[in-house]
Order: C-alpha cells, then sequence, then structure tokens
C-alpha cells in the first residue's frame, strides 16, 4: 500500500519541530528502555531515538543515500524507531524522511512504501531488518543495500530525533489501574462499538479488504500511522465527496458535497452526522480509555443488503458482502488492532487494547490498568441464516441445525462472545424489528420480500413505551430519486410498492422454528444476548425464555432498542439481571436518559447499583452526539478528571489521580470543539464525560462508572444460566 505525495506535507504541518528526548516518548509507547539502555529485545525498539550501527559502522547520510562508515556516533543519522507493527518498524529520520527500500537499494524518502516497512529478528541487542524479501546489509563501501545475506544491527539511544507524526491524545499522564481483582470495577462500558469497520481490514501491509462494501473509508490502524489511516478519501469517495454511497444510500441527497482532505486539517470529516468516514482511530479509542472506558464490545457488522447496494453502485465491486463473512473478518481484525497497540507499548501484552473471552479475564485486565474488549457479531443473516422469500408466500433458509451448531462453535473459537439473533432486515431465524422504512426496500433486494406487517400495539408510542415501536412506512419513500439505487430497486420489485396502513407498523414476522433453536443454542453456548433490533413480540419471547432458567438469562439493549420496548419489557429486563444503555447521547440527553430509566431500575426490585453505559454505535452508519446547545455550560479546556466537583468520594478512596484533558488539536491542523460540532469521532468520549459532569453532576458520573461493573456482572450472570441451559437439556 502506497503512500501519497501528500504524506510527507500533512507530516511536516502537524510535527512541526517536535523532536524526541529519548526513548518511549512518543505518547503512546511504554515499556521502552530508559535513555542509556540499549535496547534487547526488538520490541524494546518501539518509539526510542537510537544511533544505528551497521557491522559496527554508524551509518550516516550521504545525500539520499546511507552509508555505514562512521567511527564517531556524533555524526550518525538519528532514527526515530515508529513500530510498524509488532517487530516491524519504520525507520524516521531527523528531516521527516524515511529509510525505504526499493529493488536493491536503500535511501531516504518523503513517502512511506512497502519498503519502509522493516521486519527485524535478534536478541540480546544484536539484530537483523529485511522489507520486500531481502535483508538490510552494507556494500563494500559500506552503502546501505538490500542483499541475501543480513547485516547486524545495533541501536544506542541518543537524543534530537523527530517524533513521528501521530494523532494526539490530549491527555496528560496514565490513566488508573486497579481495583484489584474480586473488587467491584471503576469505570464506564461501551457495548456497541464497530472499530473493524473500515477502507481495509489490515494495517495497510496486506490487501484483506474492506468493510460496509468499500463505501466507509479510513483505518483503526495503519502501519504509517494517522496520516496514512486517515489520508485524503478522494480516492473512495471521488472529486468532492460526489460519489459517496452516503449522498443516495443514507442521505437521499445525490448532490451532496464535501471536503475530501483527511489528515491534518479534516475540513469535513469526520463529523458527528458523517456516516462513511473512520470515527475509530486507535489513537481516539486510547483518548476514551485513559478518560475511563474499560469495557468495549466491538461487534463485526454490516447490513448484506446494503453491502450489495452499494457494492453494485458506488463501491469496491470486489468487497465481500455475506454477512457471516464480512463480519468474522471484522472480528479478526481485532486481533491485529491488539498487536498494533502492543507495538507501540513495547511489545506482546504491553498494549492496553485486552481481547478478553470471560469476565475472569476481563476482571484481571481492568486490575491491570487496561480496557476489556469483547468481541460481538450483529448483523441479520447469522450463522448464514439468510431468507428467501418465494413470489407463493413459500420460504428457502440457507442454514440448517447442523449449520447453526457449527457456527456456533467456530464464533465461540474466535473469541465471540455477544451476539444479536436479527438485526435491520429479515432472516431465517425471525423478523427485523421495524424503526425505519428505508430498510423494507434495502432488505428487499436481499430477501425478494417486502414486510408484513401489524399495528403495534397502543399505536406504537406514548407512556406505555420505553423506546417507540415500529415506524409508519409509506410506499413512496424511495420514488424520489432518479439514481442507480432506486431504479435497482424498482426493477427488482418490477414497480409494485408496498403499501401500508397509517399508524405504527410492526413486523408480523418473528421468531421462527429455526430461530427458536438458534437462541436455545445461543443461551446454552453461553453468548451475551443483545435484543435490540428484533421485533417487539420477539424480544419478549427471549426475555420469557430467559425467565424460564436459574438464574434467569440476562439481556443487553445496548444502543437504542431498535423495533420498541416496552416499559413492561424494560422493566423485565433490569429484574432479570439485564441493562439498558442508550444510543450515546450528549451530556444534557444522557441525564434526561437516567431520570427516564431509573423509576424502571427502581420497579424492577434489582439490588444493583443503577449504571448506565452507552452503546455509542461508532462506525455503525449511524450519527453521533451533537453538542448540548448554546445555553449549556460550556466546557472549559483543559478540564479535569477524577477530582474536583461531581467527581464522589470512590476516586479518591480507589487511589486514583487526576487527569487533565486538553482540547483535541493537531499541531499545525484541525481542532476538534465538543461545544461547537458536537461529538466528531471516538477522542471525543471524554469531552462527553465532561458534559455528562457539567450536566447531571455526582449522580450521572457515578452512574456513568457504575456502567462497566454492570457488564461484568450481567456476564457472570450468563454464564450461570447457561450452565443451567445445559443442565436443563441434559435433564430433557
Amino acid at each position: 500500500m502506497q503512500g501519497s505525495s501528500r504524506w510527507m506535507m500533512a507530516a511536516m504541518a502537524a510535527v512541526g519541530v517536535a523532536t524526541t528526548a529519548g526513548c518511549g516518548s512518543s505518547g503512546s509507547s511504554g515499556g521502552t528502555p530508559a535513555l542509556g539502555a540499549a535496547p534487547v529485545t526488538k520490541f524494546d525498539l518501539a518509539s526510542g531515538c537510537y544511533v544505528l550501527q551497521v557491522d559496527g559502522q554508524y551509518v550516516q547520510r550521504d545525500g539520499t543515500a546511507y552509508l555505514a562508515v562512521g567511527d564517531d556516533a556524533t555524526t550518525a543519522e538519528r532514527f526515530h524507531m515508529r513500530a510498524a507493527n509488532l517487530g516491524r518498524y519504520l525507520f524516521y529520520a531527523v528531516d521527516e524522511t524515511l529509510m525505504t527500500a526499493s529493488g536493491s537499494s536503500v535511501s531516504a524518502t518523503t513517502d512511506p512504501a512497502d519498503g519502509s516497512d522493516w521486519t527485524f529478528d535478534g536478541d540480546q541487542g544484536r539484530f537483523t531488518a529485511s522489507t520486500l524479501g531481502q535483508s538490510l546489509a552494507a556494500d563494500d563501501d559500506g552503502l546501505l543495500v538490500l542483499a541475501d545475506t543480513p547485516a547486524t544491527l545495533r541501536f544506542e539511544p541518543t537524543t534530537g530525533c523527530t517524533e513521528y507524526p501521530e494523532m494526539p491524545v490530549g491527555i496528560d499522564g496514565p490513566t488508573f489501574t486497579g481495583p484489584a481483582v474480586g473488587q467491584p470495577v471503576l469505570g464506564f462500558a461501551e457495548v456497541h462499538a464497530h472499530m473493524g469497520m473500515g477502507s481495509e481490514l489490515s494495517d495497510g501491509s496486506e490487501d484483506v479488504g474492506p468493510s460496509a462494501g468499500g463505501v466507509l473509508y479510513g483505518q483503526a490502524i495503519n502501519r504509517f500511522g494517522a496520516p496514512a489511516a486517515l489520508d485524503n478519501c478522494v480516492l473512495m469517495h471521488g472529486p468532492n465527496g460526489t460519489l459517496s454511497a452516503e449522498n443516495i444510500l443514507l442521505d437521499g441527497d445525490p448532490l451532496q458535497t464535501h471536503d475530501t482532505q483527511g489528515w491534518p486539517s479534516f475540513i469535513d470529516w469526520p463529523k458527528q452526522d458523517s456516516f462513511l468516514h473512520q470515527q475509530m482511530y486507535y489513537r481516539w479509542v486510547e483518548r476514551a480509555y485513559k478518560a475511563g472506558l474499560r469495557v468495549m464490545v466491538v461487534h463485526g457488522t454490516t447490513i448484506e443488503a446494503l453491502c450489495n447496494l452499494a457494492k453494485a453502485t458506488y463501491g469496491d465491486k470486489t468487497a465481500e458482502c455475506e454477512d457471516m463473512i464480512t463480519g468474522t473478518q471484522q472480528v479478526e481484525f481485532l486481533y491485529d488492532v491488539q498487536d498494533y497497540v502492543d507495538a507501540q507499548w513495547g511489545g506482546p501484552g504491553e498494549g492496553w487494547f485486552r481481547i478478553v473471552g470471560s469476565p475472569v479475564e476481563a476482571r484481571q485486565e481492568i486490575a491491570n490498568g487496561n480496557l476489556a474488549v469483547i468481541p460481538g457479531l450483529e448483523f441479520s443473516n447469522l450463522f448464514h441464516c439468510r431468507v428467501t422469500f418465494n413470489p407463493d408466500g413459500s420460504e428457502n433458509s440457507d442454514c440448517t441445525r447442523d449449520d447453526i451448531d457449527r457456527e456456533i462453535d467456530e464464533a465461540w473459537e474466535l473469541g465471540v462472545r455477544q451476539v444479536f439473533p436479527f438485526h435491520d432486515v429479515d432472516s431465517a431465524l425471525g423478523g427485523t424489528g421495524i424503526f425505519s422504512s428505508v430498510l423494507n426496500y434495502v432488505g428487499f433486494t436481499d430477501t425478494r420480500g417486502f414486510w408484513k406487517t401489524y399495528d403495534c400495539p397502543d399505536g406504537g408510542e406514548g407512556e406505555t413505551y420505553f423506546y417507540d415501536a415500529g415506524a409508519e412506512l409509506e410506499s413512496g419513500a424511495i420514488t424520489q430519486f432518479n439514481d442507480p439505487v432506486t431504479q435497482l430497486i424498482m426493477d427488482l420489485a418490477q414497480g409494485q410498492l408496498p403499501v401500508y396502513p397509517p399508524g405504527r407498523q410492526c413486523n408480523a414476522r418473528t421468531v421462527t422454528e429455526l430461530g427458536e433453536y438458534a437462541i436455545e443454542q445461543i443461551m446454552k453456548k453461553g453468548f451475551v444476548l443483545d435484543i435490540d433490533h428484533a421485533e417487539l413480540l420477539s424480544k419478549q419471547y427471549m426475555l420469557d425464555k430467559g425467565a424460564e432458567l436459574d438464574p434467569p438469562y440476562p439481556m443487553v439493549s445496548g444502543h437504542g432498542g431498535h423495533g420498541g420496548i416496552s416499559n413492561d419489557q424494560a422493566t423485565q429486563i433490569i429484574r432479570q439481571g439485564g441493562i439498558i444503555y442508550p444510543a450515546l447521547p450528549h451530556g444534557r440527553d444522557f441525564v434526561d436518559f437516567l431520570a427516564k430509566l431509573k423509576p424502571i431500575w427502581e420497579a424492577s426490585g434489582t439490588s444493583r447499583p443503577f449504571a448506565v453505559g452507552y452503546g455509542a454505535d461508532a462506525n455503525g452508519l449511524r450519527t453521533l452526539p451533537q453538542s448540548r446547545g448554546a445555553s449549556a455550560e460550556p466546557i472549559v479546556y483543559p478540564f479535569t478528571l477524577f477530582q474536583g466537583e461531581g467527581w464522589g468520594p470512590q476516586f479518591a478512596e480507589a487511589g486514583i489521580a487526576p487527569l487533565q484533558v486538553d482540547l483535541l488539536s493537531i499541531p499545525g491542523g484541525k481542532q476538534w470543539v465538543m461545544d461547537e460540532e458536537g461529538m466528531s469521532h471516538y477522542g471525543l468520549v471524554a469531552d462527553i464525560v465532561e458534559g455528562i459532569r457539567l450536566e447531571g453532576g455526582e449522580e450521572a458520573i457515578t452512574a456513568l462508572y457504575n456502567s462497566a461493573e454492570a457488564y461484568l456482572q450481567l456476564w457472570e450472570q450468563t454464564e450461570a444460566a447457561a450452565a443451567s441451559a445445559r443442565a436443563q437439556a441434559d435433564r430433557h
């Protein structure tokens, strides 16, 4: 994957004259040696400042060439060693060039390329480096070249390096560790994120392919850092963004444009209402983690029907769209993210991003001061259970019970621990919870059937509902544009669009016989079960099945209850040990949600401390929170976390030191002001926390920082209920 010529200009603007004083000074690294200690393992090199010896001679620059002819370190070239991934590095020079191989030659270049990515071997301070299938060596004149026989490399710590350009975090100091295992966790939970969504599901060194049909631009990680991961989106979205699938598929505005510039100016993206630009770059997630994020559920997700529409019109024609395949690829990518973060922090197991497979593992990682990451799956055709509706009213399923059993085992082995049985499109397992008329037409392209509906109970809204059920469905929702997507749907439907009665309509398709089997097997395996996106009656089916076990099988509603949740169902969710977390709102709306949920919590009879986390659904093709409005008390930068007004005594009692949070700003580039533009990306979660403190004070902050513990208790109850389900099955 080649970098663009814009990369160097962007890097110069972002880095300016920043230099590193020694090893481990990037702000994202840990575990690297202090100045004066030579690296012992290849992982010790991360983010350090060094001079290089090749076969005993110091490396100097001669124009763009490198010569190993020096006897004195004072004239040697200085390199900031940026980790491209575990055991792989970029040599970044003081003049902001990279040591790059091309053919058999090695030279200083301004743009990163495949030959800039060096793989290291060795130990005890003696290393070799290779790229493009050959090794770094020196010829008879000391000129650095690629050859079959590697040279021996040694690195001496020094000062005066130029730091590699990267997204700032804007929080000084380390975040808190603890509490010890066995004590309640202090921190907040994100239960609905999509960090695997992006334009390439690797660090850029492979060609795995994109998610979302190749229409969502940007990566969570890249071997060349933020300048490459968040570069100009013009190649995907076209000049001025005119070819972005967002224009038609999501916004319904074919004339919409956006400035495609990314790093470091970010003129028009990411924004809180931009669907198809990366919102979860790993440094943005790191900022949230430092603010107290301790549990994060990351779902592999897609909408196969929408992906196929994008692929057929605006997207990548080679993109994989099958739900189970692309969702699984996104989960696999999380392990690449974990490796990448480990690389920045000094080696395997050293990073803060830790994938866990049980609540025991989660509590241990949190006690160590890390973020517990739980992989999940959220898409319609779970376990390949796609449905096709036939003209005669019959239907065909793409899966069997044996398929479900096999796919459950494979997902579990991969590390998946949370699933959605239902999503935005009808499947062989049952019907989707209706909340948007557009998805009726999108789903039709996949299932060849429009929704059959009934009038939602009690009108689907009002005082009996916690979340409104269904939606008003129109027959002319897609006929207003003459565009490729509309034409494709009209052609498939042969012009016959459905007509629905007035009022909110709910999906008449609920849990099928195959769906009942899948839910039973999901419970026996022990997956955390999220009931959002299920039809109203399907939610009730799952809740009642959970109530048959001892302890009850708890449920998660983690990002808005799509399809509807009645007040009675909300009370049952909490009573049975479940949680209801909103799609991440800004501070004022978060406090309003607390006021809405608290009577439900109290009516349930639960003895658990009141807890509310969130499901931001970042990268999930939805808007992020807006600003709190002009009348709100403004966020003043810098602000302090964990100490002062609104921060309860539990933080001081846990020995948590205050942290200063600065305005997130790229030197020479973009500043993100939450009160002006809302939550443009995940890095502003810390700013959301401050907004919650300003709006709700100690009560709101306490509820938020109780949410990680509440999720872990739900997970522990899930394990116990799964054991009960297995025992019950054995008795029968």
